[in-house]
Formats: structure tokens, C-alpha cells, sequence
């Protein structure tokens, strides 16, 4: 039987100490080197390659979508912003609810809409718990969501929202700074929450290096994922950097 992706993820961070993941949005912005972060992320080292957004602005996502997949040689998750980008093309998805806001379309309302959508699609569903921290700017997902983040020096918030999802029965929790974010999740906060729960933690935004990344990981993150700093340098060689600082065994 086929390893499920969710499987493969358990499975790599078990192999290498941890997986490296690359967020691309393949908004009408990104057409232009889209093939090439592909590319480089099948050369050096990426795990798992993120799909998605918090806004698309053109109606070719699911094209570009069908093209990363088509070329990529690792998983491609759909990492949901909203219903409309979802399609056929993707591995698997993060079944994501924000639980650090209390607006009830992200909650649950978006995801009763998708559930029959994603039956009809057969995609694999990872249920994932999303936590939006104060990364120091106002970031896309917090305005379209319309979600008040975790104070970034509240940890025991935190925990408290990580140990809900762990109770849910949620398979991964998100712990996210926002794209672009001036500060990342802090290792004390990844560290605490990690000695206080078992379900494994994804970490990104404000990761601008490798060492940060490898951080990270020895704080007890499972995932790291990168994305806005590598839209300037598509040569491979920080994700590279990056996949080296991550892989911590194997």
C-alpha cells in the first residue's frame, strides 16, 4: 500500500531529525520563476513543498498548482488560504482550522464547506491546528481571517492552544509568525510547548536563516518552513542552507 503523506512525514523527520518544507504561493507574481523554485527545491534537499496563500489574484493558481506538481519530486501539500484554491492537483492538504482566533468561518465554517469538495477530490487530509502568532506586523492571514494573534511572550497561551489541538485529535499544530514577520517564533516558546504536548510542531514565518531554522528544530519544532526569504534567490543555494541546518541526523 502507498505511504500516506502524513506517513512520509513521520517517516522523515524519524530518517533525517526533522523535515524541511518551502512555502511557494503561485500567485500571478511568482509565474515568472515558478519552474526554477521548483526546480531547486528537487536539487537541495526540500522535504515537502507548501501550496498557497492567503490571497490569489488571478484565476491561473490551479494551473500553476498542476505545474509545481508535475515537476516536483517530493509531496505537494495544499496549505489552504481559502475554498477557491483548492483542486485535484495536490498530494495532500493541511485540514486547518485556526484555533488561536475565535472567528468561527475559519474555525469550522470554511472547512464545512470544503469537506465535500475534498470527498469528491480524494485528497489526503492532514488535520493540522493553526496558530497565528503577533510576528511584530499586521500580516495577511491575520486581515483575512479577521483573527486576533497570540502575544509572541505569551507561551502559556500557547501551550494551552497546542494541548487543545492535541486533545481534538489534531495530527500537527502550525505554529505560524506570518509571512514576512519581523519576529519569529521564539525557541523558548517552540521549547515549552514541545515539553508540555506530543503532537508534532510545524514552525514558520520570520525565518530568515539557516541558523535560525536549525533553532528551531533543537527547540523541539518537527517543520520548518521557509518562504518569503527565498524569492529573491533561486539559485538553490540557501535552501540548500537551509535543508543542511534542518536535517539535524541521518
Amino acid at each position: 500500500m502507498k505511504t500516506s503523506v502524513f506517513q512520509y512525514i513521520i517517516n522523515t523527520r524519524t530518517r533525517k531529525g526533522a523535515v524541511y518544507a518551502v512555502l511557494i504561493d503561485p500567485d500571478r507574481k511568482s509565474d515568472g520563476n515558478l519552474d526554477q523554485q521548483v526546480k531547486s527545491a528537487n536539487n537541495n534537499g526540500v522535504d515537502i513543498l507548501l501550496v498557497g496563500g492567503s490571497l490569489m489574484m488571478d484565476s491561473r493558481c490551479h494551473e500553476r498548482v498542476r505545474r509545481i506538481k508535475e515537476q516536483a519530486r517530493m509531496p505537494v501539500i495544499f496549505f489552504p488560504g481559502a475554498l477557491s484554491q483548492l483542486n485535484q492537483h495536490y498530494d495532500a492538504m493541511f485540514f486547518m482550522s485556526i484555533l488561536s482566533g475565535r472567528n468561527p468561518h475559519y474555525l469550522i465554517g470554511e472547512q464545512v464547506l470544503a469537506a465535500p469538495i475534498v470527498h469528491d477530490l480524494g485528497i489526503e487530509t492532514i488535520p493540522t491546528g493553526y496558530l497565528l502568532f503577533d510576528g511584530g506586523k499586521t500580516t495577511a492571514v491575520q486581515f483575512m481571517s479577521n483573527t486576533t494573534p497570540i502575544p509572541i511572550n505569551q507561551p502559556d497561551i500557547a501551550v494551552a492552544h497546542v494541548l487543545a489541538a492535541q486533545y481534538l485529535g489534531m495530527k500537527l499544530v502550525y505554529l505560524e509568525a506570518g509571512s514576512g514577520a519581523q519576529h519569529s517564533i521564539p525557541v523558548e516558546t517552540i521549547r515549552l510547548i514541545a515539553s508540555e504536548s506530543e503532537v508534532p510542531l510545524i514552525v514558520g514565518g520570520g525565518i530568515r536563516t539557516p541558523e535560525v531554522a536549525h533553532d528551531k528544530i533543537t527547540a523541539g519544532a518537527a517543520m520548518v518552513v521557509t518562504g518569503t526569504v527565498l524569492e529573491s534567490k533561486p539559485d538553490g543555494g540557501l535552501m540548500k542552507a537551509f535543508a543542511d541546518a534542518v536535517h539535524i541526523s541521518g
